[in-house]
């Protein structure tokens, strides 16, 4: 039986994180075996925010791959591989942005969204307008059937199906229309309690070494209404205790619910249980990480491995598209 293909990527930004895992990596791992998995480093789409700081890309794009072979992405499994290494992007994505409406893009709301966040950053480029043209090309270039994504990116898959559908109107069915998979994600917050992000420097690294992990969580905000040690908490609120239903056993959250109401226990000794167990859960990461920046060459032959991979199907996909288009 033949595998249903899917196809994500991650913008090369730094080292992965906890919301990174939880977000996505852990998903990514567990669909290895059932689908035929194309994941790369999305570096064009990085330029549609952070065009004018492009030096960091390529090893920010090792970094990430060191964290996706670290968490157990295999190559034997996957197809992994770097966007702007795959030319063929480029061209679909002009040809696509050729019959793309302008009001399609206009109405993302993504686009209003992150305007709107990053006022400090002037986005009123092209690159940006369209990079959902290009995050298009991305998916229909590898004839996708499924693209795995949490519920907020789902808009981005259908306007996806919109212009894959156009084209097909216009050239005649090439692609095939790509599937939304809505993938469950553990909610999981930085040590502000914002969503973890780099740019906020709230977050805990995969990479991190036991003395970061415990510094990250000493700086963790707790139930705010906890003012004192003796003062009940509630767990339900608390950040700490989110974490510790991810990384600690079922009879230690339990005991620490408990005890947490009736204030049998301190945040600061909460704190450095839930740190000694993320530290023991991600030990197995952090030594794979270690092997992988003591030998990058190896992570150099797994990319160029992927790219010729991946090359082999764009170029396919483009004979296919170059003859319907007649160009």
């Amino acid at each position: 039986m033949t595998k249903k293909r899917i196809l994500s990527g991650m913008r090369p930004t730094g080292p992965l994180h906890l919301g990174n895992l939880h977000g996505a990596l852990a998903n990514w791992k567990n669909m290895q075996d059932d689908y035929d998995c194309f994941f790369f480093i999305a570096d064009w789409h990085a330029l549609t925010s952070d065009y004018e700081m492009t030096g960091p890309l390529q090893g920010y794009a090792l970094d990430i791959f060191m964290d996706w072979l670290s968490v157990g992405l295999s190559p034997d499994k996957c197809t992994l591989f770097v966007q702007s290494n795959i030319k063929e992007h480029a061209e679909l994505f002009l040809l696509l942005s050729m019959i793309t409406p302008l009001p399609w893009l206009e109405r993302n709301p993504t686009y209003k969204e992150q305007i709107a966040q990053l006022k400090n950053k002037d986005l009123s480029t092209f690159g940006f307008l369209g990079y959902p043209v290009l995050q298009a090309a991305d998916i229909i270039m590898y004839k996708a059937n499924g693209v795995p994504v949490g519920i907020d990116q789902a808009p981005h898959v259908e306007l996806t199906r919109e212009i894959a559908r156009r084209f097909n109107h216009f050239y005649g069915d090439i692609f095939p229309m790509p599937e939304t998979i809505l993938t469950e994600t553990s909610k999981i917050l930085g040590i502000d309690r914002r969503k973890m992000s780099k740019s906020y420097n709230n977050a805990i690294f995969l990479s991190a070494s036991p003395e970061e992990i415990r510094n990250k969580v000493g700086q963790m905000i707790t139930d705010p209404q906890r003012a004192r040690r003796t003062d009940p908490g509630n767990p339900d609120i608390c950040n700490v205790f989110s974490f510790h239903r991810l990384y600690s056993d079922q009879q230690t959250v339990q005991s620490i619910y408990q005890e947490c109401r009736k204030a049998q226990i301190g945040c600061v000794e909460c704190k450095q249980m839930m740190a000694e167990n993320l530290i023991m859960v991600l030990e197995p990461v952090r030594e794979k990480r270690a092997y992988y920046e003591a030998h990058p060459d190896t992570v150099r032959a797994v990319i160029e491995d992927g790219d010729q991979k991946a090359r082999v199907v764009a170029r396919e996909t483009m004979e296919q598209v170059r003859e319907a288009v007649k160009i």
